[in-house]
């Protein structure tokens, strides 16, 4: 269960196109927190009226109490449909190509020792693809382009795996040198000009699909080697960063590899997982 939190001197909002209390503030709170495990601090105040104000746009609500009434209310595929673009509202999602560059000069030497044998990778925040498209990149250097791998990669948020999916991004997108350009990408020509689509032969190892990682069930087959589980804690509570430690332990290999953010330290549930390098933990 949450805790309670103290409240904030966060007033009435008068200035504002819609109306936004702070009993609606810690109801979106609330039901983000049960949807999707995201602990919101009050700072986030402006950010969940500025992200949800085009929700109320759309929908046709004039404030907040009443479209969380109606989010409430509805049933049915509308229901469905309008909680996914609340979450997607609310995720956040800021990647780049092999950032955090040093865990995939580690990756590419874990792989190395599996050439010939058949690779399960797990990218669970995917966004809009770099993080994924990284991994089967370095997937392919160290192994070959013919190596057997997989790579499930899976965000709560429909909007950005679809743009992942489609696997097209500026020319001049950070983290990329030119030999991976040149490699891994098809330049556009004509209107396309400045743009790049992820070729073919690298999309084949990778399954796009939509994961909450607060669902009780995951369907993602074989154990994995290895997870990329980056930046994603740092929005749970510690009670919630535990559950999802464990449930990631039990679809890992024994010694799989858990690649985490730099500023998440998970070093107090050593009997899941030891720190073997920076950042990145071993299943025990």
């Amino acid at each position: 269960m949450r805790p309670t939190l103290p409240a904030s001197p966060v007033a009435e909002s008068v200035d504002h196109e819609f109306s936004f209390s702070r009993s609606d503030f810690d109801r979106v709170r609330q039901l983000i927190y049960q949807h999707a495990g995201i602990s919101l601090h009050d700072g986030k105040h402006a950010m969940v009226y500025s992200r949800l104000s085009r929700r109320l746009r759309d929908t046709g609500h004039t404030s907040f109490a009443n479209y969380l009434q109606w989010l409430e209310s509805t049933t049915g595929a509308q229901s469905e449909q309008e909680w996914q673009e609340f979450v997607n509202c609310l995720t956040t999602n800021l990647t780049s190509f092999f950032r955090e560059e040093h865990h995939f000069h580690a990756l590419l030497d874990d792989l190395r020792p599996l050439a010939g044998k058949p690779v399960r990778i797990w990218c669970c925040a995917a966004s809009t693809g770099e993080e994924p498209y990284s991994i089967a990149m370095t997937c392919s250097e160290a192994l070959g382009s013919n190596a057997q791998v997989q790579i499930v990669a899976s965000d709560i948020d429909t909007n950005v795996l679809n743009t992942a999916r489609r696997g097209v991004y500026n020319a001049d997108s950070r983290g990329l040198s030119q030999a991976r350009l040149k490699n891994f990408f098809m330049r556009g020509t004509g209107a396309n000009e400045g743009r790049i689509r992820v070729k073919p032969e690298l999309q084949r190892w990778i399954d796009f699909k939509t994961l909450n990682l607060m669902n009780a069930q995951w369907q993602l087959g074989e154990p994995f080697q290895i997870v990329f589980c980056r930046n994603v804690m740092i929005y749970f509570d510690a009670p919630t960063q535990r559950k999802v430690l464990e449930r990631i332990h039990k679809v890992m290999r024994p010694q799989g590899l858990l690649f985490v953010g730099h500023s998440e330290n998970f070093t107090e549930s050593k009997d899941l997982f030891r720190l073997r390098g920076k950042t990145i933990y071993e299943r025990v």
